[in-house]
């Protein structure tokens, strides 16, 4: 289990932009900001998460990581089409349409874009059809 994943990227107001809209459908909305002169990177940071958890974090003034991936767990196969579809409409890329992936499992269902920095998002939903 992840406790949060947090990655530089080039605009932090675009990318909370793009997050909002993204992740609204799995129920994750922006809970926290850190300006820039409370951060120690010196650049603002958006904490975005459920039930006053902030565990997903982008952040700007720092280099963009390259490779970088992160799954949002999704409760119905639902949330993930919807995920995508939202993704996309915020100006995300496609990099995987939403269905099964039985080579990850009999039941793992996904849906993969590239955010505004062309970081590898997906939602997965574990639950059978």
């Amino acid at each position: 289990m992840l406790d949060h994943v947090g990655f530089a990227v080039s605009d932090a107001n675009a990318s909370k932009r793009f997050y909002e809209a993204a992740l609204a459908p799995l129920g994750i909305t922006l809970l926290m900001t850190v300006p820039a002169e409370e951060n120690g990177s010196g650049g603002t940071a958006y904490g975005f998460g459920k039930d006053d958890n902030p565990f997903f974090w982008v952040g700007d003034n720092e280099r963009v990581g390259e490779g970088t991936h992160v799954a949002f767990r999704a409760d119905t196969r639902g949330q993930v089409d919807a995920f995508h579809k939202a993704a996309l409409a915020a100006g995300g890329r496609d990099n995987g349409g939403p269905g099964l992936r039985p080579n990850y499992g009999p039941n793992y269902y996904a849906a993969f874009v590239y955010d505004p920095d062309g970081l590898n998002i997906e939602a997965v939903c574990h639950a059978p059809g």
